[in-house]
C-alpha cells in the first residue's frame, strides 16, 4: 500500500507510452513506433526511484517484445533497451504467462504442470481417507480454480490445440472421480466467467474496467431486447481485436 501511494505521481515521459502499476509491480508499455524512447523512460523511472529512496533493480526487471508469430520466425534479435535488463520470450504478468508471439501455449504448459501436481496431492489425500465430497470441493477450490484464473483475459487467445489439452485434463479429472461427468466442460466454465465479469462491468460504473466500454447508442425503431445498448466495436481484420475480451462479449451479446 505504501508503494502504491508513493508511485501515484510516477507517469511516463511520453503520453504515447503507458505505465501500469499493480501493488509493487510496474509494467512499462512502449509501442513499436516509439521504441526509441525505452531507454529514456527507464532512466526516468530510475531517477524517480532515486528521489524516493528506492532503487530500480535491473536484475529483477525483464524486457519482452511482442509481435505476431509469423514475423517472430524471421525477426532478427533485438538488443535490450538497457544494459543489465534481461530480454525474455515469456513473462508472467499477474499470474498469466505471456509469450512474445502472443500465443498461450506457455501459459497452458505452466498451468497444467502445476495442476498435475495438485492431482497427485489429491490422490494422496484420498489414500489417507478423505471423503469423496471433500475431495471434489478441494479439487474445485484449488485445481479447477487455478486453470480458470483470469480466463476472461486469455481464453479468447487460445488455439484449438490449447483447448483440447485443457479438456483432456478435465477428462482425466473425471476418470479420477474428482469432477462429475454431469459437470460443465471447461469451455462452458469459461463462458460463464466471461458473462459474469461482463455483467459486473456494464452494471457497475465504479468498476475498474467500466471506462473501457464504448458509448451508448440508441435507435428510433423498436428492436428486441439486448443485454446492452452499447456501440458495437468495428470488426477488425486483425485477429487480436477479435479475441479481446470486451470485443468478444460486446459482439456476442448483441445477437
Amino acid at each position: 500500500m505504501q508503494f502504491a501511494v508513493v508511485a501515484s505521481d510516477l507517469a511516463p515521459l511520453r503520453t504515447c507510452n503507458d505505465l501500469l502499476k499493480y501493488a509493487d509491480d510496474m509494467y512499462l508499455l512502449v509501442s513499436a513506433s516509439n521504441s526509441s524512447s525505452c531507454t529514456e523512460e527507464l532512466e526516468h523511472i530510475a531517477c524517480w526511484a532515486d528521489r524516493n529512496n528506492l532503487k530500480l533493480n535491473n536484475s529483477k526487471s525483464k524486457e519482452i517484445i511482442f509481435f505476431p508469430s509469423r514475423r517472430h520466425q524471421n525477426a532478427a534479435p533485438t538488443p535490450p533497451a538497457t544494459a543489465g535488463i534481461e530480454q525474455v520470450s515469456t513473462l508472467k504478468v499477474l499470474g498469466v504467462t505471456l509469450s512474445s508471439d502472443l500465443t498461450l501455449a506457455a501459459h497452458i504448459d505452466n498451468t497444467l504442470t502445476s495442476c498435475a501436481q495438485s492431482l497427485f496431492a489429491l490422490k494422496t489425500l484420498r489414500a489417507h481417507g478423505m471423503s469423496y465430497s471433500s475431495l471434489c470441493s478441494v479439487y474445485r477450490a484449488t485445481t479447477l480454480a487455478k486453470i480458470l484464473y483470469a480466463s476472461p483475459a486469455w481464453w479468447g487467445f487460445t488455439s484449438a490445440s490449447d483447448r483440447l489439452r485443457i479438456e483432456a485434463f478435465i477428462s482425466k479429472s473425471k476418470k479420477l472421480k474428482l469432477y462429475a461427468d454431469s459437470d460443465p466442460n471447461f469451455e462452458a466454465l469459461c463462458k460463464s466467467a466471461d458473462d459474469s465479469l461482463f455483467h459486473k462491468i456494464i452494471s457497475n460504473h465504479d468498476h475498474s474496467l467500466h471506462y473501457l466500454l464504448p458509448p451508448h447508442t440508441s435507435h428510433p425503431y423498436n428492436l428486441r431486447l439486448r443485454r446492452h445498448n452499447l456501440q458495437l466495436p468495428t470488426i477488425s481484420s486483425a485477429p487480436f481485436h477479435q479475441k479481446n475480451f470486451l470485443s468478444r462479449l460486446l459482439i456476442k451479446d448483441s445477437y
